[in-house]
């Protein structure tokens, strides 16, 4: 356990490579000295911000998570200019090494994609779609989208965590089946085979919190698009049934065997060789605008 101060200051240590080279400097507020982090705190929310030539960037700690945003602008940037370029779960009760680690990487890498470096012409990319909190969820506000399911399954998997923003990048949207049929699958099948405990733990706590929580497309998601593409092999499902709470077990063993027989083959199919994205066409403008009155 470690103060949301330490943390910020270990995530703004293993990031000032990057900012350096991205051409951004810290903004230090009123009677900080030049080697202190730029960290400013209101209601709650933990900021660090930092400035360059025409853009902005700020890293924001609030109810249990960190997020990034960038502003591209000339001149004053002001708190709505900037947006949301990554967010992840961020707990000081439990952040340790391997956490602030993570969070540095993605922030680093966000950077660099997003403003490359000093001289380059920098472009804002597409949003990352923000995650559903624990306490929308727990209010009854909200439940557990497949974006949620995926962006903290890469806190898990941080080496798909480039993956998981090309694919909100290529399509403007996230695409979870895309993302786990293609990449996020073959990490649960791996970790499966090899039945490390700790492991196991980790990422099937994960599946049962969201299935338990989550909107109808989810729960399908973890049971059929994932779990089922262990295509009912006895050995791994095996593995798997000290891990998932009884709510999940019976669907994801009802799916492989659905799948694994005669009558799941062309479903089978599909799972992996689903069709071609294709995006919406956008409708023609009419020319008319309605005028208030």
């Amino acid at each position: 356990m470690a103060d949301i101060y330490t943390l910020l200051t270990d995530v703004y240590a293993g990031m000032k490579p990057t900012l350096d080279k991205s051409g951004f400097a810290p903004l230090l507020p009123d009677g900080a000295g030049k080697d202190e982090i730029p960290l400013s705190i209101d209601s709650g929310r933990y900021f660090l911000t930092f400035t360059g030539k025409g853009k902005g960037l700020r890293i924001e700690h609030f109810n249990k998570k960190i997020a990034l945003y960038g502003a591209l602008k000339e001149g004053d940037i002001l708190d709505s200019d900037y947006s949301k370029l990554t967010e992840t779960l961020f707990d000081p009760d439990e952040a340790n090494e391997k956490d602030v680690r993570y969070v540095v990487n993605d922030f680093s890498d966000t950077v660099t994609e997003t403003f490359g470096i000093k001289g380059e012409k920098a472009s804002i990319k597409s949003k990352i779609p923000t995650p559903v909190s624990k306490a929308a969820v727990q209010s009854g506000s909200s439940s557990y989208d497949p974006n949620t399911l995926a962006s903290r399954f890469t806190t898990i998997f941080p080496d798909l965590r480039a993956e998981y923003k090309a694919n909100i990048e290529k399509y403007g949207q996230f695409l979870p089946e895309d993302f786990f049929i293609n990449h996020g699958n073959k990490a649960v099948l791996d970790t499966i085979r090899q039945n490390n405990p700790t492991a196991m733990k980790r990422m099937f706590k994960l599946f049962n919190e969201i299935y338990d929580d989550g909107t109808n497309e989810t729960q399908s998601l973890i049971c059929v698009t994932i779990l089922g593409s262990m295509n009912n092999d006895q050995e791994m499902l095996a593995n798997c049934v000290d891990y998932m709470s009884p709510e999940l077990t019976g669907p994801v063993i009802n799916v492989n065997k659905y799948l694994g027989s005669r009558d799941g083959k062309g479903a089978r199919m599909k799972l992996e060789h689903p069709p071609v994205y294709k995006p919406k066409k956008k409708k023609k403008k009419s020319g008319f605008s309605k005028i208030g009155m």
